[in-house]
């Protein structure tokens, strides 16, 4: 039993190092899809309430499109699909050399653009929970559209929305694994390997197993954290905005 457990280790025949490293780059890349998640979902958001119709339809047609399909389709279609078109441009341009996609990259982008899409719901039932009228309160006051919504529309934003964006992050987190596939070498892709090395299932997925519950437990006191600190003024207000 030892014996196997040594396999966990740092030493000679061990795959601590290797764990540690996949370890980092799940984090790493969850911690890169985030924003880039978070920022394109309040964007979509912003253009379905947008005056334009067109605007509208396409911010539909993204969520509808990236909710529907599976995540690891989206991903194919990133490294591989995305991948060709840009080296078939590369090669018209006439420039030097071949296009390749690195895996981060497109485990970013193709995690980014379903975080994107789930993340715009819950941007969009925050922004509705904004009354009108501190707009036009801010409009009254002077404020130009960009000020009011950095000054006065997006901390309130956040604080409604941080509930549904931590249950996105939390869903991020475990759906960086699908990255394995496209050769990244993350937590899945290590396991994967020491387990067809070592014949050691149970070990190696079980620890892969702690690692993320690892993640998940630190993430959701962090989240929690931020709500509590997030409410410090609703609440003192006895639950009602002032």
């Amino acid at each position: 039993m030892l014996e196997k457990f040594a396999l966990l280790g740092f030493g000679p025949g061990g795959w601590g190092w290797a764990l540690l490293q996949g370890a980092s780059i799940t984090i790493s890349i969850a911690l890169a899809t985030l924003p880039f998640g978070l920022a394109l979902g309040l964007a979509i958001a912003l253009a379905k309430r947008s005056e334009k119709a067109w605007l509208r339809r396409l911010a539909t047609i993204y969520t509808t499109v990236f909710r529907g399909v599976p995540e690891l389709l989206t991903l194919y279609i990133v490294y591989f699909g995305v991948q060709i078109l840009l080296q078939q441009l590369w090669v018209k341009l006439g420039l030097a050399g071949s296009f390749s996609m690195p895996p981060f990259v497109a485990g970013m982008i193709a995690l980014g653009m379903v975080l994107s899409a789930f993340s715009s719901e819950v941007w969009m039932g925050a922004l509705n929970s904004i009354q009108p009228g501190q707009r036009e309160a801010a409009a009254a006051l002077g404020l130009s559209k960009a000020q009011a919504f950095r000054l006065v529309v997006f901390p309130q934003l956040m604080r409604v929305a941080l509930p549904g964006l931590g249950n996105n992050w939390m869903v991020l987190l475990k759906e960086t694994s699908l990255v394995s596939v496209i050769t990244l070498p993350d937590i899945m892709f290590i396991t994967t390997r020491a387990n067809v090395v070592t014949k050691e299932p149970f070990l190696f997925f079980g620890a892969a197993m702690a690692i993320y519950l690892f993640f998940s437990l630190i993430s959701a006191w962090s989240i929690g954290r931020l709500e509590a600190r997030a409410n410090r003024g609703y609440a003192a207000f006895g639950g009602a905005t002032r």
